[in-house]
Formats: C-alpha cells, sequence, structure tokens
C-alpha cells in the first residue's frame, strides 16, 4: 500500500465511518501499524541508504564506499522477486537484528544490524507491517556488491559477528529520565548513531554499542573526514542539538558531509518530543573532554587585523576576498544562516580533510520542513590553487581563538583528487 492507497484507504473508511458503519479493528490496527512504522522507518534512516535520486523508494542502488570496497544497498520494497516480499516476519527481523538473510548469507555491517540489534519486538513488527504493506513493491535490481578476495566470503562474517556484534537488547540507563531513556533507545538502536560517532577497531567494528562504554559517542573518522564527538556538546544547549537536527543549522553550525543525508530523510522528519529526547540524552552522556580555553585577546587580535585590511598575511587575504562577506571578520558568521568558523569542530578537527572538501566543493543546507529555504556555500576549488586552500585553510584554523595545525598543498591536492 503505498502512499496515496493508504491516504485513500483512510478516506474511505472515513466516509464508512460517518455513514454509521463501524470500521473493523484489524483494519484500525493496520493502518496504524502502518503510520507507526513509516515514523519508524524515518527514525531508522532507511530512506537515505536504500534509496536513489528518480528511482522508487527503498529501491536500492546507493554506492556506499567502505574500506573493503564499494557496497551498494538492497532493494527492500515488498517485490517478490527482487525486493523483500517473500520475507517472513521473523526473517525480516533476522535481516535488520543480526544481518542475516533468509538463505542464511550474511549481510555486511555497512547495514548497521550491530545497532539495529536493539530494536524493540513492537518496532520490529511496526516496520515488517509497514515494508510490506505501506510500500509500493518496485522490481529495480540494484547491482550486485562485489567485494575482493577474501572479503567477498560473506561466511566470515559470523565470525565477525561472534566477535564483535552483540544481540543483547536495549537496557534503559537507571535512574534515569524517561525522556532521556527514550533519547538513548533512538540513539543507541533505530538511529545507529553510533556507528559513524564511535571509533573503530582493527576489525571495522564499533569499539562501543551503547553508553555502558565511555567509548561510545567519542568520535571517530568517516571517509577521511574527522567526525565529532556527541557526549556532552558542551558548546551547544539542548535546543541547540534540536535545532541542528530538525533543520540542519543552529546559532552555532550548519550540516556538512554525510550528515546531510541524515537530516534530510531522518532527523528532520522527528518529532519535537524524539528530538528533546535525544539532545536530552546526548547532553546526559558525560566523558567529554574539557572545552579548550576561549582567547578573547587572539579573537580580538584577528578581529582588529582583519577589520584594518593592512599587512595581511596570504591567508587572511584570502579569506577578507573569499569567505568574510558570510562569515566576517569575527569569524562568528550569522546565526541559523552561516556558521561559526571560531572554535567550530570542523575547523579544529585533527584531521583537516573536511574543512578542505569544504572550501573546494562547497556545502549545501537540506530543506527541511522547519526550514525550508537551501542555504548553499560555493566551492571555491575552480578558482583556488592547492597553495592557495592550503593557506586559507591554515589561517582559518589559526585564526580567532582556533589553535589547530597548519593545512600543505599535498594535503588539499588529495582531498582535491577525491571530488567528483
Amino acid at each position: 500500500m503505498n502512499k496515496l492507497k493508504l491516504k485513500s484507504f483512510i478516506f474511505a473508511n472515513a466516509v464508512l465511518l460517518a455513514s454509521g458503519f463501524a470500521l473493523p479493528a484489524h483494519a484500525e490496527d493496520e493502518a496504524q501499524l502502518i503510520k507507526q512504522g513509516e515514523y519508524l522507518s524515518r527514525l531508522g534512516d532507511c530512506m537515505a541508504c536504500h534509496s536513489l535520486p528518480g528511482k522508487p523508494d527503498y529501491s536500492g542502488g546507493l554506492a556506499i564506499e567502505s574500506n573493503l570496497g564499494t557496497i551498494f544497498s538492497t532493494n527492500i520494497t515488498p517485490d517478490k522477486q527482487h525486493g523483500i516480499g517473500n520475507y517472513s516476519e521473523q526473517q525480516f527481523s533476522d535481516a535488520v537484528r543480526k544481518g542475516v538473510l533468509p538463505d542464511g548469507s550474511h549481510l555486511y555491517p555497512a547495514m548497521p544490524y550491530p545497532d539495529y540489534a536493539k530494536i524493540s519486538d513492537a518496532d520490529i513488527h511496526a516496520l515488517y507491517v509497514y515494508f510490506m504493506k505501506g510500500v509500493q513493491p518496485s522490481s529495480e535490481q540494484p547491482p550486485e556488491t562485489d567485494l575482493s578476495f577474501p572479503f567477498s566470503q560473506r561466511w566470515g562474517m559470523r565470525f565477525w559477528n561472534w566477535a564483535f556484534a552483540s544481540d543483547k537488547p536495549f537496557q534503559p540507563i537507571g535512574g534515569a529520565s524517561e525522556e532521556v531513556n527514550r533519547g538513548a533507545y533512538i540513539v543507541e538502536s533505530l538511529g545507529h548513531c553510533g556507528s559513524c560517532h564511535t571509533p573503530r577497531g582493527l576489525g571495522m567494528n564499533e569499539k562501543a554499542l551503547d553508553s555502558g562504554d565511555d567509548k561510545f559517542l567519542t568520535g571517530g573518522s568517516l571517509n577521511n573526514w574527522d567526525v565529532p564527538s556527541l557526549r556532552g556538546l558542551p558548546r551547544w544547549s539542548e535546543q541547540e542539538v534540536v535545532d541542528y537536527l530538525q533543520t540542519g543549522r543552529n546559532d552555532k553550525a550548519a550540516v556538512g558531509g554525510e550528515m546531510t543525508s541524515v537530516i534530510e530523510h531522518s532527523s528532520s522528519h522527528m518529532t519535537d518530543a524524539d528530538l528533546k529526547a535525544i539532545a536530552a540524552y546526548l547532553k546526559f552522556l558525560g566523558g567529554n573532554p574539557p572545552l579548550q580555553a576561549y582567547n578573547v585577546q587572539a579573537q580580538q587580535a584577528t578581529e582588529a587585523k582583519l577589520t584594518a585590511a593592512k599587512n595581511l598575511s596570504e591567508g587572511e587575504r584570502l579569506y577578507l576576498d573569499n569567505c568574510g562577506a558570510c562569515h566576517f571578520v569575527t569569524g562568528k558568521g550569522a546565526p541559523g544562516i552561516f556558521p561559526e568558523l571560531d572554535q567550530a569542530t570542523i575547523v579544529n578537527a585533527k584531521d583537516p580533510t573536511g574543512l578542505i572538501h569544504t572550501i573546494l566543493a562547497g556545502a549545501q543546507q537540506p530543506s527541511t520542513a522547519k526550514a525550508p529555504s537551501k542555504l548553499a556555500m560555493p566551492g571555491f576549488g575552480q578558482r583556488l590553487s592547492d597553495d592557495e586552500v592550503a593557506q586559507l585553510a591554515t589561517f582559518i584554523r589559526q585564526g580567532w581563538s582556533n589553535t589547530a595545525p597548519a593545512v600543505s598543498k599535498d594535503q588539499v591536492a588529495e582531498v582535491r583528487k577525491t571530488l567528483k
């Protein structure tokens, strides 16, 4: 049942009710489960990985780059030949929570089943009903994942699962509020935030799967981008966390990189209550190192020099010519529109790849219900040389109160090679 059919179904039932006919209980239950399952699929961000622009929803085909090679997402529509239409609910659950297909073959953990293992039975049931009855079948056949040996031997995943996965259900945090535990459930299970924001081990495994381990959500690396820690988020208020997840921007930052699709397809569709629960949980977590002291004198010195525009370094000149109109001489940008550069995570990251990539290729914030405008930063790769980008990035990483290491033109050249 696709969205149009579902709306027709609900309308027809409303007419029956208005005419004095009672709606069968099972029909009410099914319609509610479809609606609930659709929402849960947003929490799980299924759309982002299993859909491509111009193709039917959930018909697969997204190329996911990994250290093992390119993995293509599968068709998860209820098509009986190319999708999951023949799956029983138990087979669906095993695929989602254990990474095991009906024929016994194993999925790669690009499918975040180590996190999805914590999804409750009730939520699995609602997801199953939605995908079987609320999604339009598609006969699209995505490319087959074909990794090189030995990674092509999927049977080896059973040993990986034994070593690194867990079938432990979600465990509420003792003594925490109901709101914090709701946030913990979303983040640790359907939200699978740890798959990007938790460091990985030698086996490409998440080093922790829940808040019981201090390594959980302490940051990581994704396609050479530093992924920030989410523990405590000391520079952000709870409302700023909600704003960022809901709109892709807040008074301090704007979304970029892989997180853009998460905002677009998942978190911007969440209820206010769930977003507040996530924010409460992240703020509840401790273990983050203390913030670097804000250097007011350094910030004022950079601002004064840029304002005077005399005896500028090459990096300072490039900043005024290319960045100053939006991020200003203060490095503070415009709240809710242009992000801060002073003390920004992407600016001060150990690996400057994210900043270099943004300077070269630009960035665009997604259109969401609460922030429909698509604000875009242009890329400067066509007008700036590798050396110029390196000098610009170095200034940004060392201007105001930032204290990150310099960037070399060789680092810029390596990032430029990855641009499509």
